[in-house]
Order: structure tokens, then C-alpha cells, then sequence
């Protein structure tokens, strides 16, 4: 497990198998989900102060973040109704 917070299993617990299989199955979403670690990454490296950066770009990369997650909690749902 990962030292950096806001991990997928953390965000969506549970949900990693369904995370996985749609992942595996729509490029799209495998693409959202890069985006999402990358993201995570930067933040906790600024956070850490390995990377500092001004807050103004922290608090865009935790906008960035949100809507990333939100984007993948709109895939997760729409996969469960199918």
C-alpha cells in the first residue's frame, strides 16, 4: 500500500474490483484514472514539501483532483446500473 494519501482504495473503498474491471475495459476511464494518480501524486509531493509549490497551484491540483474523482464516481455508477 501507498504512503500517499487518497488513494482509489481509499476514495472508493470497496469499489477496487469494479475500479479494475472498468479500467480493463474503457480506455477512457483507464486515462481518467492516470490523470487521477498523477495528480494525487503532485499534491503529496507539495504537501510533503519534496516539490513545493505556490498554494494557488496546490489548491487548482485539489480542484483538479476532485473533479477527477468525481468523474470516476460518475463511470463507477453508471457501470453499477447496467
Amino acid at each position: 500500500m501507498s504512503n500517499t494519501p487518497h488513494t482509489l482504495g481509499e476514495e472508493f473503498p470497496g469499489q477496487l474490483d469494479a475500479i479494475h474491471a472498468l479500467k480493463a475495459s474503457d480506455d477512457h476511464f483507464a486515462r481518467i484514472l492516470e490523470e487521477y494518480d498523477e495528480v494525487n501524486d503532485r499534491i503529496h509531493r507539495a504537501e510533503t514539501r519534496i516539490e513545493p509549490i505556490s498554494d494557488d497551484a496546490e489548491a487548482a491540483l485539489r480542484k483538479q483532483r476532485l473533479r477527477l474523482k468525481d468523474e470516476i464516481a460518475a463511470a463507477l455508477g453508471r457501470a453499477a446500473a447496467r
